[in-house]
């Protein structure tokens, strides 16, 4: 059971599935529909992600020192699950930063996809 392939298949099925449903539902024209849709894409990528990679991280950790104390097999077999988590998060790191930019051409504005999705500077909220 490759657990790991089976979660980031659902993550990818669910993103695409709440992307495609937000362009398509709301008011507006289409272009801002799927503007809206790209940004919640990208706002939840960067949520969903970045959590996926951290509990990778400790996972990997925890196995490995789990792997350190028992036998030479479950030892090697513990070492090899360890790697291929941090390859995971790894790999998630590389899309977790390539993301903004694929978006961005995809909205196909000169502005950063964080200002055209309302963030940037200035956006934050703070106190008064």
């Amino acid at each position: 059971m490759n657990l790991t392939k089976m979660v980031s298949g659902l993550m990818l099925v669910a993103l695409v599935l709440s992307s495609v449903g937000y362009a398509v539902t709301g008011s507006g024209t289409a272009g801002t529909n799927i503007e809206s849709g790209i940004c919640t894409l990208n706002a939840t990528v960067n949520a969903v992600l970045g959590a996926v990679i951290f509990v990778l991280i400790v996972l990997a950790a925890v196995v490995y020192a789990a792997g350190q104390v028992m036998g030479a097999e479950t030892r090697a077999r513990a070492s090899v699950w360890a790697t291929s988590m941090i390859i995971g998060a790894v790999i998630g790191i590389i899309i977790l930063v390539l993301v903004p930019s694929v978006l961005q051409a995809m909205v196909g504005t000169s502005a950063a996809i964080t200002t055209a999705c309302g963030g940037g500077p200035g956006s934050g909220g703070g106190g008064g």
